[in-house]
């Protein structure tokens, strides 16, 4: 039976329940360590010098000790000569005999015959001189409560005879993965063929990559399987030796999920389930004396959890204050965002009522104008979150979020503004292989996979900087002429060739349902994936079905939608349909077969106004990069124009 715990509270709530819970186990906890040791640390008590820096009198220049009164009368127009015995060479740091009191830069002093010093400037007692204790005196206060050591405060502890220092140690963390379902890395990597239902272990990776970010070890314990005994005799174990434990997965309430039920009966759940999309289900407890962190499974909601609830948690247990910290603050800095912008929404999204919701987040400027969309939402998606230039974290209060919408991103990594430059329009796996040759000559190309007529319309809207389009017109039976004239009004677009693309049905190797052409998709045994509506190769099978007089609503599987030519092969590798129409590139991709129908011009429009655009500039000269091209060749089904 699980203890009574708070149950869908918010990221603020949730917070001050963590800081709660340490202070109630008794962190943070010091200890006394070498002073160099204690670097990255937090000091747990005042630290009082133990030596004068300096502990001598000593020269703060090379130069001459002098007498000061004997100085008194010298100025460049009249010189003073002190003997041999009135003078004594010192180099800075170098101590001061008792009988002098001022030091002569050399600079201000030449030597006559004879030895005698001459001077060209008076100088006050003192002048030049570091006194015993300039820097620090014996018993000041070097460095307070609170403070963290640096580098330079070590150097200072070190130079007044500190040789350890009182600190916060850092809290020993431990991940736990648990679940029948995940695989050890080592063997998913190994593995020639992964049974059905594995996933790898990859958060391990994930999460310790995070800590060390942050400047925290995470130790990985080996996978658990969902079982509620073993669960519970490493918690009791661990919890022992582990100040902040991470529990992977089994915090939803399924069956397998047994993460809550053992916190409860070893220690005491504090609250689970969260108003936050994704990581909703994550938990905190205590057991053992240690603090017990559930977080959910999938990558991004085992990152966001983190982010949330594990960066204040290892902060207070290491000493340092964020009582005065914003929610805001502490997010930018688990997440390591270098800058805060906001940035206008592209496509309008909604929001589930009473969350705080997590967007992936990718951007660019057009115009001035610093605009944003959303990424792929999945909590599963890795790559949507190494795609991301940063995130957004909705409030609770924001349902809908409108086009145009001003977000508050926060940029995780540094976006080239002037020189990236957006592409959206037609997918095409060759095409995206063009971001590293335009990367290398100094620029950058964010895609958006939108669809042929979809990019055109974002250029006419002013969305973008170039776009790509295959749209066949039934009527006059020619590529893209007429939705170019139609779409770009007043404005003038420049064409570009860039190739020609084998279309044609994908099929499983051998073909076993006989696939020959389009009659073939109106039979009852055969299922197709669509491509979104305004997709070129949506426009080419509508086409193909008109002109063999064949109605839609036949055809199994028109209403299913693939966005990208890869995504409508993988369903037809897979077996979940039968038949998608794509391109040759992505049948062999997949190691299917291929039925070709038609061969295809893609072409680049440019509206005339973005050609001098640095990124825009680079992308038309990388067209042209041998590399690319070669690339491209080796992927079957492009054939370039005459």
């Amino acid at each position: 039976m699980v203890n009574p715990c708070r149950e869908h509270i918010s990221l603020s709530e949730a917070r001050k329940m963590i800081l709660a819970a340490i202070g109630e186990l008794g962190y943070p906890k010091a200890v006394l360590l070498p002073t160099e040791e204690g670097l990255g640390l937090v000091l747990a008590e005042d630290v009082l010098s133990n030596r004068n820096v300096p502990h001598y009198v000593a020269s703060a220049v090379d130069g001459y000790a002098v007498v000061a009164a004997e100085t008194s009368r010298a100025t460049p127009a009249t010189v003073v000569r002190l003997g041999e015995e009135h003078y004594l060479w010192v180099n800075t740091g170098g101590p001061l005999p008792d009988w002098c009191d001022a030091v002569v830069m050399v600079e201000d002093t030449s030597l006559a015959e004879g030895g005698a010093l001459l001077l060209s400037r008076a100088l006050p007692p003192g002048a030049n001189v570091r006194p015993v204790g300039e820097d620090v005196m014996r018993g000041q206060i070097l460095a307070r409560q609170g403070e963290k050591v640096g580098p330079v405060l070590v150097a200072l502890l070190l130079s007044a005879g500190v040789a350890k220092i009182p600190v916060f140690r850092r809290p020993k963390c431990l991940f736990i993965p648990t679940g029948d379902e995940i695989c050890p890395m080592k063997d998913w990597m190994e593995a020639h063929q992964v049974d059905s239902g594995k996933v790898p272990e990859s958060n391990s990776s994930l999460l310790r990559g995070i800590f060390r970010e942050w400047g925290f070890d995470l130790e990985v314990h080996p996978i658990l399987p969902d079982s509620a005994e073993l669960i519970r005799e490493t918690l009791d174990r661990m919890g022992k030796a582990y100040d902040l434990i991470l529990v992977g997965a089994g915090t939803a309430k399924g069956k397998r999920d047994h993460t809550a039920e053992v916190i409860s009966s070893e220690g005491e759940i504090l609250f689970r389930w969260l108003r936050m999309k994704p990581g909703r289900p994550a938990m905190l407890g205590k057991v053992k004396g240690a603090l017990v962190l559930g977080v959910p499974g999938f990558p991004m909601s085992t990152a966001v959890a983190v982010w949330s609830l594990a960066y204040p948690a290892v902060l207070a247990m290491s000493g340092i204050s964020i009582d005065s910290c914003s929610h805001e603050s502490l997010i930018r800095e688990a997440l390591g965002a270098t800058q805060s912008l906001e940035c206008e929404a592209l496509l309008p999204h909604s929001s589930p009522p009473g969350v705080e919701e997590w967007l992936r987040i990718k951007a660019a400027e057009i115009d001035g104008r610093k605009v944003s969309w959303v990424l792929s939402s999945g909590a599963s998606t890795m790559w949507a979150m190494h795609e991301a230039d940063g995130y957004a974290l909705l409030p609770e209060e924001i349902v809908e979020c409108p086009k145009g919408t001003r977000l508050t991103v926060l940029f995780t990594r540094a976006v080239p503004w002037e020189k990236r430059a957006l592409f959206q329009g037609s997918d095409d796996p060759a095409f995206s292989r063009i971001v590293t040759p335009v990367r290398q000559r100094g620029a950058d190309l964010a895609i958006r996979s939108v669809g042929s007529l979809g990019g055109l319309t974002a250029l006419a809207r002013g969305e973008g900087h170039l776009a790509a389009c295959h749209l066949l017109d039934g009527k006059t039976g020619r590529y893209n002429d007429s939705f170019i004239t139609e779409l770009s009004g007043n404005e003038r677009w420049r064409r570009i060739l860039l190739f020609y693309r084998e279309q044609g049905f994908l099929v499983v190797k051998g073909n076993p349902k006989g696939v020959s052409g389009i009659e073939d998709l109106v039979r009852k045994d055969i299922r197709i994936v669509n491509r979104q509506p305004g997709a070129g190769t949506r426009v080419l099978l509508d086409w193909f079905l008109e002109e063999a007089e064949l109605k839609r609503s036949n055809v199994a599987g028109y209403a299913g939608q693939a966005i990208t030519h890869l995504d409508a092969a993988s369903r037809v590798a897979s077996g979940v349909v039968d038949v998608a129409l794509g391109i040759r590139a992505a049948a062999d991709a997949f190691g299917l077969d291929f039925v070709t129908m038609a061969w295809e011009p893609f072409e680049l429009v440019v509206p005339e106004k973005h050609l001098g655009h640095p990124g825009v500039r680079v992308v038309l000269e990388a067209i042209n990069d041998p590399a690319w091209r070669k690339s491209v060749e080796t992927m079957g089904g492009y054939r370039w124009p005459d």
